[in-house]
């Protein structure tokens, strides 16, 4: 918080509301609310946010921070799960069953467009099933050419990307129209249960097992290229964001992590820890306003927020 030695000096504009675009450093004073506001350049954080209503791990997820979508995964005393939640910022909805009851699937899309394919079924076989969510219920896409567990997704409904997978490991790519899928390049370094972000386009696949994979691959619609590894080598752990703005989160280094990481497209840097080390949990939004929720290793139902860096809007002090 800003002290009166840090504004002395400084003009102040005195409005009825806050501005719509305010730059660095800037200071006001809002009549309606009687507080006096700046801007200033923030540190990341994690905040805690409205709990899943049941603790689930091995899930998928979709959409952003206020609009997140959660289905599939294990849950207590149950092997897979056909659960569909949605997030609206603050609390987590039950809407309409996955067709297909599976875990350690993976996902993409918008809480309102959403795409789930792959996973494991009853009786632990791989599924190449693909479903798609319409905002109200799920209904079924194109099969997958290879079923697999433990992948990686990244893209949107009628665009998406199905990154490696299965427990051989795989370096399979496949690509979704909105109705099919055909094979795309091969990662340069097979591995599973990994992290994947970005666009059909633009893909981020890092992180993986076997072991505790570091490295980190960029794709461009047709082949992968490597790219920053990460600091912290993990399984299990979870991504969103883009190719050029990607976010890490939790995972397996032999523990729990809580670790989060930032890419800029070059590389990787160490950011805010979770408030809850975590594996085999889910992710969605973007880098400067992450999702992460679920996760092991008793199925944990917390949901957290991430704040990336950046201008932040405090108060200064209030009536």
């Amino acid at each position: 918080m800003a002290t009166y030695k840090d504004i002395k000096g400084t003009s102040i504009e005195v409005v009825s509301s806050d501005p719509s675009n305010p730059v660095l450093g800037q200071i006001w004073y809002n009549t309606t609310s009687q507080t006096l506001k700046g801007l200033e350049f923030g540190s990341a954080s994690w905040a805690t946010g409205g709990n899943l209503p049941t603790g689930t791990m091995e899930l998928a997820g979709a959409g952003t921070q206020t609009a997140g979508l959660a289905f599939g995964g294990e849950t207590p005393g149950a092997d897979e799960t056909n659960s569909t939640f949605e997030y609206n910022g603050s609390s987590w909805t039950q809407t309409n069953n996955l067709g297909t009851a599976r875990r350690l699937l993976s996902g993409c899309g918008t809480q309102t467009a959403g795409l789930a394919f792959g996973g494991v079924t009853s009786g632990n076989a791989r599924s190449d099933s693909t479903e798609e969510y319409g905002g109200t219920s799920w209904t079924a896409g194109g099969a997958m050419g290879t079923a697999r567990e433990s992948l990686a997704g990244a893209g949107t409904q009628t665009a998406g990307l199905a990154i490696a997978g299965d427990v051989g490991p795989k370096q399979q790519t496949e690509e979704y129209n909105g109705s099919s899928w055909t094979s795309g390049g091969n990662l340069g370094t097979a591995r599973y249960q990994l992290a994947g972000a970005g666009t059909q386009t633009a893909g981020l696949a890092f992180g993986g097992a076997p072991g505790t994979i570091t490295a980190t691959e960029e794709y461009d619609g047709s082949s992968w290229t490597a790219g920053g590894n990460l600091n912290t080598g993990r399984r299990e752990l979870a991504g969103c964001g883009t190719q050029t703005a990607g976010l890490a989160f939790g995972g397996d280094t032999g523990s729990n992590s809580a670790a989060t990481e930032l890419y800029n497209g070059t590389s990787w840097t160490a950011s805010a820890a979770m408030n809850t080390g975590r594996q085999l949990l889910a992710g969605a939004g973007t880098q400067p306003a992450g999702l992460a929720f679920g996760g092991s290793l008793s199925p944990k139902a917390q949901t957290e927020e991430f704040t990336g860096p950046g201008p932040t809007t405090v108060t200064i002090s209030g009536s």
